[in-house]
This record gives structure tokens, sequence and C-alpha cells, in this order.
């Protein structure tokens, strides 16, 4: 079970949508977040890039807690395509990217 809700996910992978105006306000929602909830994000994003498969999430999360040497946030706006990773990376854990923006608008 994650810790990070979906709605999180689905926030900062609007706010990466538009970065020019909202990378203050994410990179100080991301820093908020606990050092689990930022590697899940992290876990889910490589989900959602096909680094690792979703059945591997737990793994995943270890790999962003172990390999952590830059801020979260910086890691994720240094990423290119991060929201459709983000998006991705829900929908390939069965969660539904498309209705949590929805319910987010």
């Amino acid at each position: 079970m994650l810790e990070i809700s979906a709605r999180k996910v689905a926030q900062i992978a609007m706010m990466g949508r538009e970065l020019n105006r909202a990378e203050g306000e994410m990179r100080a929602f991301i820093e908020r977040m606990s050092e689990d909830e930022q590697a899940e994000l992290v876990a889910i994003m490589w989900i959602g890039r096909e680094s690792f498969f979703p059945e591997d999430l737990a793994e995943a999360i270890a790999t962003a807690k172990a390999e952590a040497s830059t801020p979260c946030a910086d890691y994720l706006i240094g990423t290119p395509h991060m929201s459709d990773h983000l998006e991705n990376g829900l929908d390939a854990l069965g969660i539904s990217a498309e209705d949590v923006e929805n319910d987010l608008m």
C-alpha cells in the first residue's frame, strides 16, 4: 500500500505540465512530503517509464530510497516527460490518472 495519495501524484503531474508557472509551488509541495512519499513518487515515475514493473513497486521504492543523492524535486524536474511518466505509473498500478486529475479540476 502506498503512503502517497494518488491525488498528490496527480497534482505533481499537473504542476509539471505548467512548470514555467508552477515550479516554485511544485518544489514546495514535494519538499513538504515525507521521505517515504518522495521515494514512492520516484518509484511511480520509474514504473511509468518502464524502468520497473508494477509488481516490483517495493523494489523500486527501496531503490529510490537507497539511491537518493539529490533533492527529489530537482531529480523530478530534471527528468524529461516526468508528468507523462507519473501518469503512466499510476495507470500501471491500476489507478486512473485521468480520473484523479479530473477530480482535481
